[in-house]
């Protein structure tokens, strides 16, 4: 049963990179730093997202708590070569996505959201 889980994970990961091109990785990962599924490029380290995004998420809920910001929605950094974007799925994950420099957000937000909808109902 795990192993048909996480198949379904990752199918609906690629779904959501499909639908967004413009999405060139994702992930779940737990928020204690370990992949739980993954659609990553051979070249991305999927224990390093997973650390990574861990710790942002943690990071991000703190600083939205503590000045007052309410639940954390998403964090999302831009770089020189596109963003990487996290949302949280319910209390134990988080969804991990890389896209290029020209995306457009409110689409990855979107698809991101209702990805995490559906990921939310699996973990």
């Amino acid at each position: 049963m795990a192993q048909s889980r996480t198949k379904i994970m990752v199918d609906r990961l690629r779904e959501m990179q499909a639908s967004s091109p413009d999405i060139e990785a994702s992930a779940i990962v737990s928020v204690d730093g370990l992949s739980i599924a993954s659609a990553l490029p051979q070249e991305i380290e999927e224990d390093r997202v997973s650390a990574m995004s861990a710790a942002m998420l943690s990071l991000g809920e703190r600083i939205a708590s503590e000045l007052g910001r309410g639940g954390l929605e998403q964090v999302y950094i831009k770089g020189e070569n596109g963003f990487v974007v996290l949302m949280a799925i319910g209390e134990e994950a988080v969804l991990t996505a890389l896209a290029s420099e020209k995306a457009k957000l409110g689409l990855i937000f979107l698809d991101m959201r209702r990805a995490v909808e559906d990921l939310g109902k699996l973990i």
